[in-house]
């Protein structure tokens, strides 16, 4: 063969961070040892693997098609490591969550993954949808665990679960509690997610047609924000049900009931295609199965209340 392992491990970390030198970071390694490395592996091979724009490299076509072939071997290996050490065959597991299932769901998932497979190396990344499908593409992440839709042609989606996003204000809104027309809506000002996430993209489309009128007074990126806004009484705002359960059990933030609205939405599993699915990988996603098993709607799911 005219590569190692190791020239793999590189090239997929070059591939990952866009440079030799972030590369060279992640994988604890000087930056003229992984160039190195990196020439060696072309030189052997007679091909160039990336396009030289200026600092950064970008993966041309042979790259693209060589990257999810050296993450699966890389996998394998890992797993026969694990085995020829005695260890079971869990090895790590990047994970990465978009907000609403990363802050509600993953990390209680991860943390019982956890107790159930103790020598296990699990890390859990959380982003926004548009990030995370980036990370996927690349590889820097195994599985997500994404809220809306994924239209990346690489990557595989599998749904999980149901979820619906809920309309909600402070609990001495006037709209508390009752029904509001989209019409009657567009009079309130919005406390929203920033483009790119799941949840913005699930209300902006239930608003399609409403979207100039909108009156968006803060974008936030975590719901945790958007909820102390909104009790402020800055405004309305539009996230999953989810995330809103104990604030609507404790009576600190109301219902806008909205039935002309379809906030409806799925919470899916992604992974890139060409994705090895070694012992780790379906253990998580069998776990994740198990954790929502019996409900119908992400809400439904039996959590811990937070007091």
């Amino acid at each position: 063969m005219h590569f190692t392992l190791r020239q793999l491990e590189i090239f997929a970390a070059i591939a990952r961070h866009g440079s030799v030198s972030a590369a060279a970071a992640a994988i604890s390694l000087s930056q003229s040892a992984a160039s190195t490395a990196l020439a060696e592996l072309e030189r052997q091979t007679g091909r160039r693997l990336f396009d030289r724009v200026g600092k950064s490299l970008r993966l041309n076509e042979l790259g693209r098609s060589l990257l999810p072939k050296a993450v699966e071997l890389l996998d394998r290996a890992d797993e026969i490591d694990d085995l020829l050490q005695g260890h079971e065959a869990i090895g790590h597991l990047d994970v990465g969550a978009t907000l609403t299932i990363g802050n509600y769901l993953a990390t209680l998932i991860v943390a019982e993954f956890l107790h159930r497979h103790p020598q296990a190396r699990v890390r859990l990344s959380v982003r926004n949808t548009a990030h995370l499908l980036d990370a996927l593409a690349t590889h820097e992440v195994d599985l997500g665990l994404v809220e809306g839709d994924c239209r990346h042609p690489d990557l595989t989606v599998v749904p999980w679960i149901d979820d619906e996003l809920a309309v909600f204000c402070a609990p001495g809104h006037p709209l508390a509690g009752r029904q509001a027309t989209a019409k009657r809506l567009l009079q309130e000002a919005w406390i929203l997610r920033e483009p790119g996430s799941g949840t913005r993209e699930t209300f902006d489309a239930a608003f399609r047609h409403h979207l100039p009128a909108l009156r968006v007074r803060l974008e936030l990126e975590h719901t945790e924000a958007i909820k102390r806004a909104v009790e402020s009484g800055l405004g309305l705002g539009c996230i999953s049900r989810l995330a809103l359960k104990d604030a609507f059990r404790r009576g600190s933030l109301a219902e806008v009931k909205t039935p002309a609205l379809d906030l409806r939405r799925t919470f899916n599993f992604v992974w890139h295609r060409g994705k090895f699915h070694g012992a780790g990988l379906a253990a998580f996603l069998d776990l994740c199965r198990e954790f929502s098993a019996g409900a119908a709607t992400s809400d439904a799911i039996p959590l811990p209340p937070v007091p």
